[in-house]
């Protein structure tokens, strides 16, 4: 640990780096994936057991905390580190992406968003500087620039036009951000599937000069191909010697794939979501519980696994508990999911490490094409 924030590249296979993040409440191993914990809970998980999957840090967000139980309030108890428990690093990001996908309830200008809340219809004002502030009383160790995320696809003139206010943006919350020993704040790299924008925000948040960068504006709608398309001309634009996070990305494949580009963090509902909802990742690929096949199967879902979720309970208990809807059958899959992504980001620093991520790549994807094997 250290007192101040550092990033320190250790190695490269390729493209694929692997690195460090130091800061005072911990280290972040890179490539690391964060779990997130939305209002300050990773769903259906102790943090604890979040922890013992490898986890070094975990993402809040902005807006959905706001609400409830409100940053003013988080503050007064202490910040978010010690209402939930959790002393490790915490990212927030700033809300803009929730702003997006609510965009039937809000209204944006230059000065920030105007929105109705969700939960009660109250409204709610968010400026880049109210955004910092709040992330602020939070108690966050790496801060997002607030940003407008468009959804794809979308016309050019309106990716360019989010792009610019976006850059614009992130200078306010640079300014608001101020000097933060041990803390860091990241831009936001957008403009959407056109790669001449992309390479302009990355140069204008390059010129701010600020800890870390984030590539947004990907995972919402469009293909695989499109995503690294723009993650291999933005990539080489940012600086090399800062972080480089991919945001709300993804699945295994879109994780590995991405590494293979140099992007070195990641968060994602998705391990959490399938889990509550029957679906499990496993080195051979997902696996659907609710499948009738699984009903009389005493085999776990991989007995090789250092997770007791994956490796002590049957798939026919699996089974049971995710049909009768019981809480537990979400439980014992997210924790299972949560430590195959842990597992597989501990193999990919591995790989790196060794020079032969090349390899480590070909055998996951071959691995994942056999498909769960079923009962004979």
């Amino acid at each position: 640990m250290t007192e101040t924030f550092q990033f320190t590249l250790k190695a490269a296979d390729g493209k694929a780096r692997l690195g460090e993040v130091s800061m005072p409440r911990g280290t972040i191993r890179t490539p690391a994936f964060m779990p997130v914990g939305t209002v300050g809970t990773v769903k259906a998980m102790y943090l604890d057991q979040v922890r013992e999957t490898g986890a070094d840090i975990i993402l809040g967000n902005t807006y959905h905390l706001m609400l409830r139980p409100g940053a003013e309030r988080v503050a007064r108890l202490g910040g978010l580190h010690n209402l939930i428990r959790w002393q490790h690093p915490i990212l927030t990001d700033s809300g803009g992406f929730q702003v997006m996908s609510l965009s039937g309830l809000r209204k944006l200008d230059e000065k920030g968003v105007t929105f109705k809340s969700h939960v009660d219809g109250s409204l709610h004002h968010m400026s880049p500087e109210r955004s910092i502030e709040i992330q602020g009383l939070l108690g966050s160790d790496i801060q997002m620039q607030l940003d407008e995320c468009v959804a794809l696809p979308a016309e050019p003139r309106e990716i360019e036009r989010a792009m610019e206010l976006s850059l614009r943006w992130a200078e306010r919350c640079r300014v608001a951000f101020g000097d933060q020993p041990g803390k860091a704040m990241f831009g936001i790299v957008q403009g959407g599937d056109q790669p001449d924008l992309r390479v302009r925000s990355a140069e204008g948040l390059k010129q701010l000069d600020l800890k870390g960068y984030a590539v947004g504006g990907l995972a919402v709608g469009e293909p695989q191909d499109v995503m690294l398309k723009m993650l291999e001309e933005t990539l080489p634009v940012l600086p090399t010697e800062k972080p480089r996070y991919l945001m709300g990305v993804g699945t295994p494949d879109d994780i590995l794939k991405s590494v293979a580009q140099g992007i070195d963090m990641f968060d994602c509902v998705m391990p959490t979501r399938a889990g509550r909802h029957g679906l499990a990742f496993t080195r051979r690929g997902k696996v659907n519980i609710r499948n009738a096949r699984h009903a009389e199967d005493l085999r776990p879902l991989d007995e090789e696994s250092s997770c007791p979720a994956a490796r002590d309970y049957s798939r026919a208990y699996l089974h049971h508990l995710v049909r009768s809807d019981e809480a537990l059958g979400g439980m014992l899959l997210s924790w299972n999911n949560l430590s195959y992504y842990q597992d597989l980001m501990k193999g990919i620093r591995r790989a790196i490490a060794d020079g032969r991520f090349a390899e480590f790549y070909a055998q996951a994807q071959e691995e994942w094409a056999k498909g769960d094997i079923e009962r004979v």
